[in-house]
């Protein structure tokens, strides 16, 4: 355990250094009702008329402007009127430079903010747990634990004071980079153990598939009784939900209801994700149900969930019931919500309904995202609609969305059906050009393609320039290329292939044995044929 080093003063460098400051920016006063670039600007006038006022008003007065500017996150400008204080001759207090190492903290300038904890040594403030939490907390959020133990041990062998917060961080420190052990060791050492720091080693037990300790642990809190809040039960439903164990889920929601502990929309919603994955519809319709009874309003996941749960049973009635809920209810959809409703569409063969919807989303000022493009690009492509969706690849051009290797694959796949096998191959080259690098997908698709438009020398030598880079062709790839060279009666050029890849470890599936069994049959070459068959049924493939 890491508990027993002690802090490196290294760590802690010359109180005089201090990063370049930025410069200030002043504005009007503007009511709070203005966005948070005026709520920033009212701030720093505000600042600068009490720092140019002839009595200088007590710095509390001060600090109250930059406890605002650094809870909305306005770091660099926070650090800036420090200075300026600074230059001024206005000498922080303890709560001044806690803040001026928080904004260090948060902008991942560790070694700026031990500068300022030096300070706050050389000027004999007695550090509170503020001061130390900011220290820790930020080695932690970069991921130096080890330093944030190693802190721990020094300032409390130094007598100063630590509370629950202090070991909810590094507990939480511990969890992120894996190491649930040593966090499960700490929480066994120390006094005032909280909720909160529980919650945190049962999500990471939960994320490390380990059910039996996470209950334990939920167990051991009861038990003490830590009680758990609803933070606590809703990752025991996720964690339960993600590994299949719905029932046990549900069980934490009565104990939940049964504490008068009231489930949340993420609660809900987890539940409710579970079930559609489960195709479980009617309950998770009945969980939406108890939900608004409850006065717990759905959000756009809630009713995302629900549609992609009727998408995967091929109801789109009520899909279309949901979305037309969720307006309803006044909640916007998202670019997921039709993304969803879009993918849902095209896999029920109704794109020109997909297609209105992709309209509706221009309308509704939601952009789409290169999800839209692609879901709605292959949908068009499988249909035959080579020109709406090449007119949708420009768009999405135009648009600086960023077209990648689904979006390519689709339209060469759409090409090759279409016999436009030039056009594919010219795609191919611009792809390339373009930076987007093609898969063992791209590959298969063109053999394919030139296999089926008669071009068998193209698609061979597609074919061998994989094995000239050294790649591994999948089984699907072979099987193409073997079907093409036995539908050209390259029946000897085929079993040549069909050992080579056998050779190679991947082995034959139940579509590569038909494709040379049916061959061999039209060659009338029955005895070989036989022997693949047998060859076959050996393996176990006959199912």
């Amino acid at each position: 355990m890491w508990l027993s080093r002690s802090v490196r003063f290294s760590l802690l460098p010359s109180i005089a250094k201090f990063p370049p400051f930025l410069p200030i920016h002043n504005s009007l006063f503007c009511s709070h009702s203005h966005s948070q670039t005026s709520l920033h600007d009212d701030a720093v006038s505000q600042f600068n008329r009490l720092l140019h006022q002839r009595h200088v008003p007590p710095i509390f007065e001060f600090g109250k402007i930059l406890g605002f500017l650094v809870r909305m996150k306005r770091y660099p400008t926070a650090i800036s009127l420090i200075k300026q204080m600074e230059l001024k001759g206005i000498h922080n207090n303890l709560v001044t430079l806690n803040l001026l190492m928080n904004c260090f903290c948060h902008l991942d300038k560790l070694a700026f903010a031990f500068s300022v904890f030096a300070k706050i040594l050389k000027r004999g403030y007695h550090s509170d747990a503020i001061t130390l939490n900011t220290l820790i907390r930020g080695l932690c959020d970069k991921g130096e634990v080890k330093e944030a133990l190693n802190l721990h041990d020094k300032v409390v062998a130094l007598g100063f004071p630590l509370n629950q917060i202090t070991y909810g961080t590094l507990i939480n420190g511990l969890s992120k980079i894996g190491e649930t052990e040593a966090a499960i060791k700490l929480l066994r050492m120390i006094q005032g153990q909280s909720t909160v720091m529980y919650t945190i080693i049962i999500d990471s037990l939960l994320k490390e598939k380990r059910p039996e300790e996470a209950y334990d642990l939920y167990s051991e809190m009861i038990i003490k009784g830590i009680s758990p809040n609803v933070v606590t039960y809703s990752i025991l439903i996720y964690g339960f939900c993600l590994l299949g164990q719905v029932e046990v889920a549900f069980g934490f929601l009565n104990e939940m209801l049964s504490n008068s502990i009231r489930p949340d929309v993420y609660t809900y919603t987890i539940l409710i994700d579970a079930l559609c994955k489960e195709r479980k519809l009617g309950e998770a319709k009945n969980v939406l149900g108890v939900m608004v009874k409850a006065y717990v309003k759905p959000n756009v996941v809630s009713f995302n969930a629900l549609m992609d749960g009727y998408y995967l049973v091929n109801k789109v009635k009520n899909a279309k019931q949901v979305f037309n809920a969720m307006t309803h209810m006044r909640v916007s959809p998202s670019v997921r919500t039709y993304n969803i409703m879009i993918n849902g569409l095209i896999r029920n063969e109704r794109v020109d309904e997909a297609i209105n919807l992709f309209q509706e989303m221009h309308k509704r000022n939601i952009v789409p995202n290169t999800v839209t493009y692609n879901t709605l690009i292959d949908g068009l492509c499988k249909t035959g609609r080579i020109s709406h969706a090449w007119d949708l690849f420009r768009e999405m051009r135009d648009r600086n969305q960023q077209a990648d290797i689904v979006t390519h694959n689709s339209l060469i796949d759409g090409l090759c059906k279409n016999h436009r096998l030039d056009n594919a191959i010219e795609l191919l080259r611009e792809m390339r050009e373009n930076g987007v690098q093609p898969n063992m997908y791209t590959a298969t698709i063109l053999i394919d393609g030139m296999c089926r438009g008669g071009r068998l020398k193209n698609a061979q030598v597609i074919f061998q320039d994989l094995l000239n880079k050294g790649h591994n062709p999948s089984i699907c790839t072979y099987n193409v290329m073997i079907s093409g060279l036995c539908k050209k009666d390259s029946l000897d050029e085929a079993l040549t292939l069909w050992s080579k890849m056998e050779d190679s470890g991947c082995l034959s599936n139940v579509i590569t044995f038909e494709t040379i069994i049916s061959a061999l049959f039209k060659k009338n070459e029955t005895e070989k044929a036989e022997k693949f068959l047998h060859e076959m049924i050996s393996r176990d493939l006959l199912k």
